[in-house]
């Protein structure tokens, strides 16, 4: 057990992971709720774009989610046109994702103002801080 003063200080670290979240997703969330999406959708547009003809069951490894949860946000994305669902050309079971072009222009400026809004953060603490976030966040992300 931790004493209570590295207690305060770790809650305070809680804390500041969900508002600094909360601030990190805002940008993006006002132009998803535009459209009547969610953080989800970006997540999906994001991990496509970032892996052009990602199939269904690696997307799910990538996001951690069920078939049931991925399900209704790729039909979703599918039905506005933002993400295309083709056969791959070496196995027709196979469904790669990609975006459109639409689903292009939209993920550049959802992620567009995440990027803006770390360039700020990175500028203003200087690398030597942004190296020690990267190495939180890679720890935290590991598990």
């Amino acid at each position: 057990m931790v004493d209570r003063k590295r207690e305060d200080e770790l809650r305070e670290a809680i804390e500041l992971l969900y508002f600094s979240y909360r601030a990190f997703t805002a940008g993006p969330d006002r132009i998803l709720q535009k459209r009547g999406l969610g953080r989800v959708h970006h997540r999906v547009l994001y991990f496509i774009s970032r892996n052009p003809g990602l199939s269904v069951n690696e997307l799910l490894d990538v996001l951690q989610i069920s078939k049931q949860a991925l399900n209704t946000p790729l039909r979703q994305l599918a039905s506005m046109k933002l993400v295309d669902n083709a056969r791959a050309p070496h196995d027709a079971r196979v469904r790669e994702l990609r975006l459109t072009a639409e689903g292009i222009k939209l993920e550049a400026r959802l992620s567009g103002t995440q990027m803006l809004h770390l360039e700020e953060m990175f500028a203003g603490a200087g690398p030597k801080a942004e190296r020690g976030w990267r190495d939180i966040m890679q720890r935290l992300a590991a598990g």
